[in-house]
């Protein structure tokens, strides 16, 4: 995404800078607990450009990949949230995500040769999920990719991998630079610090923002982006999301990012924060690095086959192929699938058993009980052979075996917008 040039602004009586006019109506509901995603103490916490809009909005901070985010809104409860994103429309702050451009003659062959995946043969403003792999084949991260041209890309990583991908980037460059393979043109890489990213998730959304602007956002389908005017602004709007709804991922000039959020979150939408968040993704079967990705899983054993172009499995010459082909050709030790478990949540870390063995077979990396579905849902790592459609298992919560069965993710249908 080019590097902004001097946007037109709103005029003030649009809108209200400091005190907001977004309102989160009045509701309870339990809370996720994100202690264990909390990386930093409070004093050494960044803070994305929208944290004075969130307190002025009621909202609950809490510690979340090095970051201060909103958990929620006023006394709004997680699972009120993460209903009126699945019946009408939630805005998310999201500005703490990495936001970077890379651009180059030979900026398609670098970033093959970081990832797995088939960039050449995506079209310009083309989105996919890929993964930064380690000479091992393991998830360094998980990534977002938009290709612009073939020598302009806009990626977004995870910010609880901030300074380990920042570092590798930085590494590779130089690596590639120095090398034969850039002899057509080096690749530079740029930071977009401090710039707004806003996440336009449910139903309504499409709706809501076509109210906001002239250009035809049936034309932008499901993994398309496009630099669209709304009021004004000329911003970066992909659609897709963290969610499994339809939705929009508003990338911001740091200077503008207030303003579009108020013109972003007014009835239908809700401002929605974390706890809502996490269970929106569980349901739609999405992996939250640290939790479900890490260094030592490859994209094979977390599912994420697809994500690795057909043509490159037995032939690209990209970081960890040695690792990945070896899960392909043999198969993965363990498989990521999902779970429907009977009682009380599994939660991270409980222990799977098979039944009636009683063997243990491996692990749960997130659960919760489903706003959506009424049931407990989980994801975890088991043992080949136990990863197949209806297994039944054993999950120890907290100190009791509850019953399982391995169930297909996502656990409920994508409302994407495909045309």
């Amino acid at each position: 995404m080019a590097t902004a040039r001097a946007l037109s602004m709103c005029t003030a009586r649009h809108l209200v800078l400091f005190r907001s006019r977004c309102r989160a109506p009045r509701s309870l509901a339990g809370w996720t607990n994100f202690r264990g995603l909390a990386t930093s103490t409070e004093g050494t916490l960044r803070k994305t450009g929208l944290y004075d809009f969130h307190i002025n909005n009621g909202a609950k901070m809490v510690p979340f990949a090095g970051y201060q985010m909103p958990l929620a809104y006023g006394n709004v409860g997680q699972g009120a949230s993460h209903a009126h994103v699945r019946t009408d429309a939630g805005l998310f702050d999201v500005g703490h995500m990495v936001q970077s451009n890379f651009r180059g003659r030979t900026a398609t062959a670098f970033l093959e040769w970081l990832t797995p995946s088939s960039l050449t043969s995506l079209t310009p403003y083309t989105s996919t999920l890929s993964v930064l792999l380690n000479e091992k084949g393991g998830i360094i991260d998980d990534t977002v990719i938009t290709k612009h041209s073939e020598d302009a890309y806009y990626v977004v990583t995870n910010a609880g991998r901030r300074d380990r991908d920042l570092t590798w980037f930085k590494e590779k460059l130089e690596e590639w630079n120095a090398s034969e393979r850039a002899q057509r043109g080096k690749v530079e890489h740029e930071v977009l610090e401090d710039w707004g990213l806003v996440a336009l998730q449910g139903p309504a959304a499409a709706q809501y923002l076509q109210n906001l602007t002239s250009f035809d956002l049936r034309e932008l389908t499901f993994g398309k982006s496009a630099f669209v005017p709304i009021q004004g602004f000329n911003l970066h709007v992909a659609r897709g999301g963290y969610t499994g709804e339809d939705g929009f991922e508003i990338s911001i000039p740091p200077s503008q990012t207030t303003d579009v959020t108020n013109l972003l979150c007014n009835a239908p939408v809700q401002l929605a924060g974390l706890g809502a968040r996490d269970s929106l993704r569980l349901e739609a079967g999405m992996c939250l690095y640290g939790n479900d990705l890490d260094e030592d899983t490859t994209p094979v054993e977390a599912g994420l086959t697809w994500v690795i172009g057909k043509e490159r499995k037995e032939t690209g010459d990209f970081i960890g192929a040695e690792g990945v082909r070896k899960h392909l050709k043999d198969g993965p030790p363990r498989r990521r699938v999902g779970f429907i478990v009977d009682g009380a949540p599994a939660r991270q870390g409980a222990q799977i058993y098979s039944s009636p063995q009683k063997e243990l077979i491996g692990v749960v990396t997130s659960g919760i009980p489903s706003p959506t579905l009424g049931k407990n849902i989980a994801m975890g790592y088991v043992k080949s052979g136990f990863h197949k459609k209806g297994t039944e298992v054993d999950i120890d919560v907290r100190n009791k075996l509850r019953k399982a069965i391995v169930s297909p993710m996502p656990f409920m249908k994508p409302n994407y917008w495909r045309g």
